[in-house]
């Protein structure tokens, strides 16, 4: 995605793409939970009153607290695992990873799973924690961080500390040393501005951890090593660019965003549960007319024509206004015009009336005159995993995501879905950042690696050309140049809010369609419909939650 024509920007091709290959196996689930041909109705589902995560197996973890999402998170989840491996047990009160961001919303009490050093005392844990692994590294009579402090001082007279490792020694200790740890270490070291010591790490220690085609956190670790190093250049920009250019083909790329849509349910959890909130609230609409913020392939709406085929009395007249990107326009082979000709054929095929309206910029370029409203036409706006793209008061006076939710508001739509990363980068210090972006995708990466052999081939490709660059650029890059910019819920929730929004109630549907979906995905996955939305998680760390909104 791009969040203006003078950046290139990640494909986000794992959480922001669908697959061109026709319709998948979930076509068949309903849209219209009275109206469709198939019924999915749960009488069990959440009604949002008590919040869990649920395994597909009845597994329940009940919630400490239904406002808040903290209690989905456990300490006994191995992406939970603390970078620090002799912390005491996760305290949610004590933890709060998102307070050390200036800009947190009052009403989100989430904390980051990883929160080890996120606390007012976390200098002195990862002082504490290194002074630890240097004594197991080079003995109790080192003498290279005195009082835990001088490796991070940057003020390096008398001599460098990076001079005194015995890097030989290190080298020989890796087999029991912990990634994450020296993944962190690392992070602190750039944050102090310690370029020695954390280049002396890279290049000796790291480089010889991790691995794209290991475990989890391996493969994880190679992406953030790229990172550091790109930051340490000052060339986060030019690598991100760089690898932009050295994208797969079309067809290539297309092959690995399929792997990833049919591996992981990231992308069907927004089609799936954005689809019924849109198919209920517009059942008796004869005209509607939807605005995309991130077309992609279009896929999402052939699902949901499928279940408008079946109304009773006849489908609506569907009008889609899809807005693109580059790297949607690159995925693709060409323009929007190849998704309007699929979404014409298609919807001939179902007898569905249809129209589509191309708007070929990213969503922080459009304006009023892009959207071609008509009156007699029910409005539904749909924000699947792109917000976040959109730059914010901490980038620009412009300030374009809450711009574009204020447009949204003078539509006067009859409901917003929101789909996002349950995760918080956006406005956070490098290291926290840093520290959320490991948490985060050590989750993700779990999710990825149980659905296919640790060695395929495509699944190693489609971390490389689909993830990597999303975490190089939350990693090197700052300012306008960082366009991956995760907010946690709570913080949409006072966007929406301050923009003339209120939250648009979620039916036992919603929950319904997704449980059902997860079915066919590995048990670890979890669903929580909890204060008036729906998150998915792996295993006790939410990933992603779907909201919607409508105007006061």
């Amino acid at each position: 995605m791009q969040t203006s024509k003078k950046h290139a920007t990640s494909p986000d091709v794992y959480l922001y793409h669908q697959p061109v290959q026709g319709i998948d196996p979930y076509t068949s689930y309903q849209i219209l939970q009275s109206n469709s041909c198939h019924d999915i109705h749960d009488s069990s589902s959440s009604q949002g009153t008590t919040a869990s995560f649920e395994t597909i197996k009845d597994q329940y973890f009940t919630l400490d607290s239904s406002p808040a999402i903290i209690g989905l998170i456990g300490c006994d989840s191995p992406s939970y695992a603390s970078v620090s491996s002799d912390t005491s047990h996760f305290s949610p009160q004590g933890s709060q990873s998102y307070n050390s961001d200036q800009q947190q919303s009052s009403n989100n009490n989430y904390g980051s799973p990883i929160s080890v050093y996120s606390s007012a005392d976390d200098d002195y844990e990862l002082k504490h924690k290194l002074r630890e692994l240097e004594i197991s590294l080079l003995g109790p009579e080192s003498d290279i961080v005195e009082s835990c402090q001088c490796c991070f001082k940057g003020d390096h007279q008398g001599g460098s500390p990076i001079d005194k490792y015995n890097w030989t020694h290190i080298v020989e200790m890796i087999p029991k040393l912990d990634l994450k740890e020296v993944l962190v270490l690392c992070a602190r070291a750039v944050s102090d501005e310690d370029f020695q010591t954390v280049i002396g790490w890279m290049d000796n220690v790291l480089v010889k951890m991790v691995s794209v085609a290991g475990e989890p956190v391996q493969r994880l670790g190679a992406y953030m090593l790229e990172g550091l190093r790109a930051r340490l250049e000052s060339s986060g920009s030019l690598i991100y660019k760089a690898l932009k250019c050295e994208q797969p083909t079309s067809k290539d790329l297309m092959t690995y965003m399929h792997v990833l849509y049919q591996i992981c349910p990231y992308w069907k959890f927004a089609y799936i549960s954005t689809n019924v909130v849109i198919g209920e609230a517009m059942q008796n609409e004869p005209r509607i007319h939807i605005i995309d913020f991130q077309t992609a392939q279009g896929t999402q709406w052939m699902l949901l024509m499928q279940a408008f085929a079946c109304r009773p009395g006849g489908p609506p007249f569907i009008r889609v206004t899809g807005v693109d990107d580059s790297q949607s326009f690159h995925a693709r082979g060409g323009g929007l015009d190849i998704v309007g000709k699929r979404l014409s054929d298609y919807a001939k095929s179902c007898g569905v009336p249809f129209e589509f309206h191309s708007a070929a910029m990213c969503g922080s370029e459009v304006e009023l005159k892009n959207l071609v409203i008509r009156p007699g036409e029910a409005l539904a706006v749909n924000f699947p995993y792109v917000l976040h793209h959109m730059p914010d008061e901490s980038v620009s006076t412009e300030n374009h995501r809450d711009r574009l939710l204020r447009l949204v508001k003078s539509l006067s739509p009859k409901v917003v879905t929101l789909v996002e990363q349950e995760s918080n980068t956006n406005t956070s210090p490098f290291f926290q950042r840093f520290v959320e972006t490991l948490d985060y995708y050590t989750a993700m990466f779990e999710s990825i690696d149980v659905a296919r052999p640790r060695d395929d081939k495509q699944r190693i490709s489609a971390e490389q050309h689909c993830v990597a660059r999303d975490i190089v650029n939350m990693i090197a890059c700052e300012g306008a140049e960082r366009v991956e910019r995760h907010e946690p819920l709570g913080k949409w929730r006072s966007r929406f809010s301050m923009a003339g929004f209120a939250p648009y109630p979620l039916s036992s549907s919603v929950t319904g369609a997704v449980r059902n979906m997860l079915n066919e995905f590995n048990e670890n996955y979890r669903v929580a419909h909890t204060d008036g939305a729906l998150y998915l998680g792996w295993k006790n760390r939410p990933m992603s939650n779907s909201s919607a909104w409508r105007c006061y």
